[in-house]
């Protein structure tokens, strides 16, 4: 019970009037910040870094709390509003998320975001506190072969489980694994694919990939139907701020589904929350296609319910990572070690020991900031969803405006803005021909992670193929991935057979 003990007086800490208040100034930040396309949470934090040099280590990272859960909150909001996530981790939200807008259900979505937010954040926060020697753990057993069979589950499952079909989806993943092969090697240092342009060496930037898929792309899209089909661009908002007891209902379990994702993979650096947010999706859309009712493609709840909940309990989890071993694992956890760092603290096992105030009153902060985006945020969902009563040139004008506005700021490249355009135009021709988009972010995003832990296993074996298979983590998640494999052949088979009778 000392964790507990020690909880208590975190908060003793934290709950001052002045410390409160920068708790509430960094969830409004955070949020702002969060909700402009190509911008996101990591970038929230390390734009309002320098912000918190003149406070005292404690009201710093109070502060920091609120911009880390405020800026993924805003990340969600474009994703449902406008198609546009402001970061990777919502990704898998705008799926189901946006539908659920453009169905008149935009403050639902908002709601059920802001709800999936608190519930991931909070079921992770509660395990870091008890739990966060085991978390830390459960890092050191992932090797190169085991974060290889990790990204090859990924790769099949969002391919299959996602994608309507199984060709469209690995057509998709190849895109994917291409352009995520620009750049330079990372085990030889060779440049591939590069054209000989040297801003093009660090490869093609996730935020360029995803804004131009996602919003270029949209904006194309809608732009080439406005005339076919004008009613399918006319949205309105719902004027409920809040979940009716069936959709509350329908929500929870996938809430919890989506966290029990999030939770151990904030703990290993496997580059964020974009996996178990796909994960967590894919489930719903298998247990959804075995209902009898199916909803997704329509505007599901519980497909935006389960990614914000994967999202935002990896983020918690991650937070528990890097305080109890150093290890950051996502951009946003790297960016709060520099601040760590800034006011001469190394997170690790010694930190709870040197610096166990500033550890509880930040873990503190964390409770007190969900909480307070929870009560900021569900009232105001109304007011964001206003944003789709901009008459639809002008909103999609803006899109662009903001999506070249946030690619040119992250990089000050014209290269960037050439590749914004050319990417959004395969995001049109992508749904011109119906290939899903999931496939292809999820292979940009971890294609690098799967070359680089082959290559790596290989190299350290000697080339010995069987050291894949060598650990018993490696065997399990293999082992699921053929399961997967067979149980969908089976549906598909079935499926086939009921059809024809």
């Amino acid at each position: 019970m000392d964790q507990l003990a020690n909880l208590m007086d975190g908060f003793a800490a934290v709950l001052t009037p002045m410390n409160l208040l920068w708790v509430v100034v960094g969830c409004l930040l955070g949020t702002a910040v969060g909700v402009l396309p190509g911008l996101g949470s990591a970038m929230a934090v390390a734009l309002l870094l320098p912000v918190t040099f003149a406070l005292d280590p404690i009201g710093a990272f109070i502060m920091f709390a609120g911009i880390y859960y405020g800026g993924l909150f805003g990340d969600s909001t474009t994703a449902i509003l406008m198609n546009t996530p402001g970061n990777s981790t919502a990704i898998a939200s705008t799926f189901e998320g946006h539908r659920m807008a453009k169905r008149g259900r935009a403050s639902q979505a908002l709601a059920t975001a802001a709800i999936g937010a608190f519930t991931g954040g909070l079921l992770a926060t509660i395990l870091v506190v008890f739990f966060a020697p085991i978390l830390a753990d459960l890092a050191t057993v992932f090797g190169p072969a085991e974060y290889f069979a990790l990204a090859v589950a990924a790769f099949l499952a969002t391919s299959a489980v996602v994608a309507d079909s199984v060709v469209k989806g690995l057509a998709a993943l190849g895109i994917g694994l291409a352009l995520a092969l620009v750049g330079i090697d990372a085990i030889s240092g060779a440049a591939r694919y590069t054209f000989d342009i040297p801003s093009m060496l660090d490869g093609i930037d996730i935020v360029v990939i995803t804004v131009g898929l996602l919003a270029v792309g949209e904006v194309l899209h809608v732009a080439s139907r406005i005339h076919k089909d004008p009613a399918a661009t006319a949205m309105q908002i719902g004027k409920r701020p809040y979940l009716s007891g069936p959709e509350f209902r329908e929500a929870l379990p996938a809430w919890l589904r989506g966290a029990s994702f999030g939770v151990p993979f904030g703990a290993i650096p496997a580059g964020g929350a974009e996996i178990p947010t796909f994960l967590a999706f894919g489930l719903e859309r298998r247990l959804d296609q075995r209902s009898g009712n199916p909803k997704f493609g329509t505007g599901a709840i519980r497909g935006l319910a389960a990614p914000e909940a994967a999202a935002n309990a990896t983020a918690g989890s991650a937070m528990g990572s890097l305080l109890a071993l150093g290890l950051p694992t996502s951009a946003t956890a790297a960016i709060m070690l520099a601040a760590f760092q800034q006011y001469g603290m190394q997170p690790g096992p010694l930190l709870f020991d040197r610096n166990a105030d500033l550890v509880w009153a930040l873990l503190a902060s964390l409770f007190i900031g969900m909480i307070v985006l929870l009560i900021i945020n569900l009232p105001f969902a109304p007011m964001w969803a206003k944003l789709l009563l901009i008459p639809k040139p002008y909103l999609y004008a803006g899109i662009t405006v903001f999506a070249v506005l946030g690619v040119y700021a992250a990089s000050s490249s014209i290269t960037d803005l050439v590749l914004l355009i050319l990417i959004g135009l395969l995001g049109y021709v992508l749904r011109r021909y119906g290939l899903p988009l999931a496939p292809v972010l999820i292979a940009v995003i971890l294609g690098p992670l799967a070359e680089t832990s082959l290559r790596r296993t290989l190299a350290i074996s000697e080339g010995h193929v069987g050291a894949l298979f060598d650990s018993p983590v490696s065997l399990s998640l293999y082992g699921l991935i053929l399961l997967g494999l067979g149980w969908m052949v089976w549906s598909r088979l079935r499926q086939r057979a009921s059809a024809d009778i």
